[in-house]
């Protein structure tokens, strides 16, 4: 059967950042959630929501959305359409009762919900919640868990570099918009959750002007630690501007160390041989470090295998409550100069941290 599937808010990840982009095959690039939904021979399509007239209708020409799908307000959307599945790719501080305005109006069988889930930790749980008792499928999309390297990675790191002690990573800000990322991929290839956080905030973000945006984001790029439940210590560095930025994570091991730098292409591994490390060559078959366009096509089909119930959810809500509620807890760690337990406890889970 083919899964009918809508998109709330047309913007870049939605798939309107490849407006006019078309290759040279006049196909265009995957990397969407639109390019996502075209790549999978099962799912169609069909509608969109979007607050702007002209932006509606330039997304709807582009990925060839019958007028009749197109609409400026998202209610109305989902009340006339039978949609299997809505994407929900509006402002990170919308994600939320976006989500839930789908489930309630729309009664869809999933909901695939761009990152971060929500601005507040309060407004992830209700989501997540209402999910759960609709029994609606809620993928949140962190695409590196889709990513080919990341998930062979997540089968073998431990047989490379043995029980991980420690984890750096650096990545650009600003922190709830893109380092959320490569705190997801660390818990997802280490299979545990952040225990305690502190850091510090660089006071810098650059959506506001790179994305035209007129109203307060709180988001910016930060540093600190991170207590995994395993007992790993995770540093990461996420103030880096987009100029100069660099994707790299480096695990050190009780049987090795391993480097991956996405900005290079590049992945070094040295095993553990009588307290020094040697290089070896690495013994994963996967050598390109998150394929953008093999990652969509990968979460396209993921959410097809979830409609047809023949896969469990690689990217769930409530793992992205986690990495919502760290980064918020970093930003608390900078205003009161301490180090902040995760969970968070009730009262800070109401804390707001606008991102874009």
């Amino acid at each position: 059967m083919t899964y009918r599937a809508g998109i709330i808010g047309a913007g870049g990840a939605a798939g309107g950042g490849f407006i006019g982009q078309k290759t040279e095959s006049e196909e265009l690039p995957v990397a969407s959630h639109a390019g996502a939904y075209h790549a999978t021979e099962g799912i169609e399509l069909v509608a969109v929501a979007d607050l702007d007239t002209e932006r509606v209708a330039k997304f709807g020409e582009t990925w060839d959305i019958p007028e009749a799908g197109r609409y400026t307000d998202h209610e109305a959307m989902l009340d006339a359409e039978d949609l299997a599945v809505v994407s929900v790719c509006t402002p990170s501080h919308l994600h939320a009762q976006h989500v839930q305005d789908t489930v309630y109006v729309g009664d869809p069988d999933m909901v695939w919900c761009e990152k971060p889930i929500a601005s507040r930790v309060t407004d992830a749980d209700d989501a997540v919640a209402m999910c759960d008792a609709e029994n609606v499928e809620l993928l949140v999309n962190h695409i590196r868990r889709f990513d080919p390297f990341y998930a062979e990675l997540a089968s073998d790191l431990r047989e490379l570099t043995g029980e991980v002690q420690s984890v750096n990573a650096t990545f650009k800000r600003e922190l709830l918009r893109n380092g959320t990322h490569f705190l997801d991929i660390v818990c997802f290839l280490l299979d545990t959750r952040p225990a305690d956080v502190g850091g510090v905030l660089a006071g810098e973000e650059e959506a506001t002007e790179s994305l035209d945006i007129t109203v307060d984001v709180d988001d910016s790029g930060g540093a600190g630690t991170i207590s995994l439940a395993d007992g790993t210590v995770f540093s990461f560095d996420c103030t880096l501007s987009r100029e100069y930025w660099t994707g790299s994570l480096s695990f050190v091991g009780t049987g090795g160390k391993l480097d991956v730098e996405e900005t290079d292409n590049e992945c070094r591994y040295w095993d553990l041989d009588d307290s020094h490390h040697v290089r070896r060559e690495l013994p994963i078959e996967t050598t390109d470090i998150f394929d953008r366009e093999a990652a969509w096509r990968e979460a396209g089909a993921h959410v097809q295998k979830l409609l047809d119930g023949a896969t469990e959810n690689r990217s769930p809500g409530d793992e992205a409550v986690q990495a919502l509620e760290t980064l918020i807890g970093l930003f608390l760690s900078e205003y009161t100069s301490a180090r902040v337990e995760l969970p968070l406890a009730r009262p800070l889970r109401d804390v707001e941290i606008r991102s874009w």
